[in-house]
């Protein structure tokens, strides 16, 4: 049995409606306060009950923020979670398991009893199960106990006792386990200050502190959690939130809120977006900004919806009849899903285009231990109180119109979906449209001059150079730590259109290129080469439903690497 020290990762799994989300809400804030860095992550199936679904913990005295395929403890709750997670269980694998639950198998396991045989009653497993993990790393009861006072205290004297006593009889199980299982993990340093949050609760903080105040949306998943986030602060924030008959009604709701003066928001996945389209197309031409948060998951069609891909930044790119200037960005991480959705707020405000935001199931299910994010600075919005004569779509050197609202100042705010003049009234003359289109393109000039430069991380004098947008980010970064060779050097994307005029650069100072993307055709490569003319020495894809795992990437790279 292989030493566990440092970074272990523990998996529970058992069908929807088992509990297992309970156990990593509960946990993992324990773990947190504890000074332990954890890092969770989840994969479940399109049903709310039945199937199998999984939440890996990974608790580490340094941080480790991505996901890994290794699993050093296994708790299944049910017979088909062996069964789904086989191929991840290894001869190294510590199975902490209910014999009368996992029946037979073809690899040892601890015997524990983990329901009715525990406690009386089945409900309380993944009661019994929290106080298993928190009993092997030795973390104090008493922070169970104050957790599940706090969680159900509201639900009786009785409801609350009866968890207490399961969660104690897993801590007394595990006391009876540590002889056969030596785990080393050292309290990490400065967690104390960190947040423990996920990728869509930040992106939601993010649009608060970008002066959100409006949201419409038609619930999908990955995109309902940054919309639920609105909704539950809705009313500290002063946010108006709309949970729209459809997509289509979505969009319009938020185009038309902007237009009437707020900084407004949509969330949805691929197949929701599909139908907001022309709603994007009607902002451009209004000069209306509007954020579209796209939660990314695998298609076409339904697809694999509770699955992660980074399958739709062509569809961000290119969406949308005719020509228009947007902006596209693609946090990786907590910081900057708040940094880069405050900004998103920013530029479309700014320069009235739609905006786009980009993450994916993994990113937003995901929850992180980082940094707390800095103060942000009071959005100011770009409005101007409009007197007559006055031209909403004034041809500017910049190509940004002074923008009026209906309601603030006495001049007349005309919008329209057809191609207008500087009025906004309807025309058809060829000189106009052909001001008008070339105004609305001149945008392009001030948004690069604003656009987010690509982050750099290892040796600046690099010669192998691994290129990534979005999701991929922090377990790239591991990936370094295990290449350990200061000849490598990742460069991450957080804003993917425009590119930063600097792109270029970077990659003709790599003698090797390599992109990692969670798709088939490598979308972000064929930009990048359709940009600057720089061909990629090899990538690395994928495309299951799955994250990627550090271990096997760094594989991977290596044999890259090695080509001459």
């Amino acid at each position: 049995m292989r030493k566990f020290k440092d970074d272990i990762s523990v998996v529970l799994c058992g069908e929807a409606g088992a509990g297992i989300q309970t156990v990593e809400n509960s946990v993992s804030r324990i773990f947190k306060t504890a000074g332990f860095n954890v890092f969770t992550s989840k994969e479940y199936m399109s049903r709310v009950r039945g199937g199998s679904n999984s939440t890996q913990l990974r608790i580490s005295s340094t941080p480790k923020n991505c996901y890994c395929d290794r699993i050093d403890i296994f708790i299944p709750f049910d017979k088909e979670a062996y069964k789904h997670l086989y191929s991840r269980i290894t001869d190294d694998t510590v199975i902490l398991a209910d014999k009368e639950i996992i029946g037979e198998t073809d690899k040892p396991f601890i015997d524990i009893p983990l329901s009715e045989s525990a406690i009386g009653d089945v409900i309380y497993t993944n009661m019994i199960a929290s106080g298993i993990i928190l009993g092997l790393f030795k973390v104090d009861f008493s922070r169970l106990e104050k957790s599940i006072k706090g969680n159900f205290g509201k639900k009786g004297a009785d409801i609350v006792d009866k968890n207490i006593a399961a969660g104690k009889r897993g801590y007394q199980i595990a006391a009876g386990i540590l002889k056969e299982i030596n785990i080393e993990v050292a309290p990490g340093k400065n967690v104390g200050n960190k947040i423990l949050i996920s990728g869509a609760d930040a992106c939601g903080m993010g649009a608060l502190a970008g002066g959100c105040d409006f949201i419409a949306s038609y619930p999908m998943t990955p995109g309902t959690n940054f919309f639920a986030f609105l909704a539950k602060n809705q009313t500290e924030f002063g946010v108006v939130v709309e949970q729209a008959e459809d997509e289509i009604a979505a969009i319009n709701m938020s185009v038309g809120a902007s237009y009437a003066g707020a900084r407004s928001v949509v969330s949805t996945s691929g197949g929701g977006f599909d139908l907001m389209c022309e709603g994007v197309s009607l902002a451009a031409m209004t000069e209306t900004p509007v954020v579209i948060h796209l939660a990314q998951r695998p298609g076409p069609a339904t697809g694999l919806p509770t699955r992660t891909e980074q399958s739709d930044l062509d569809t961000a790119l290119y969406s949308g009849h005719g020509e228009f200037q947007r902006a596209v960005f693609a946090p990786g991480n907590p910081l900057d899903c708040f940094d880069m959705t405050q900004k998103a707020f920013y530029i479309a405000d700014k320069y009235q285009i739609p905006v786009f935001i980009l993450s994916d199931q993994y990113l937003t299910d995901s929850i992180f231990c980082c940094p707390s994010f800095d103060k942000p600075e009071i959005p100011v919005k770009h409005i101007a109180e409009s007197s007559p004569p006055y031209m909403r779509y004034k041809i500017t050197p910049d190509g940004v119109s002074p923008r009026g609202v209906p309601g603030y100042g006495s001049g007349f705010v005309c919008a329209g979906s057809d191609e207008h003049d500087e009025d906004g009234r309807i025309t058809e003359d060829e000189n106009m449209r052909k001001a008008m289109h070339e105004k609305r393109m001149k945008k392009l000039d001030g948004i690069l001059n604003e656009t987010v430069k690509p982050e750099l991380i290892g040796n600046f004098n690099y010669d192998n150079l691994i290129i990534c947008w979005g999701s991929t980010v922090e377990m790239l970064k591991e990936v370094l730590e295990i290449l350990n060779d200061e000849k490598t050097s990742l460069l991450y994307f957080k804003q993917v259109y425009p590119l930063h005029p600097k792109t270029n650069e970077y990659l003709k100072k790599a003698e090797k290129v390599i992109f990692v993307e969670n798709n088939f055709n490598g979308q972000f490569e064929k930009f990048v080469f359709q940009n600057t003319g720089i061909k990629a020495l090899g990538h690395i894809r994928k495309y299951d439903g799955l994250p990627f795992s550090a271990d096997k990437v760094a594989q991977q790279l290596k044999t890259i690497l090695e080509v001459k």
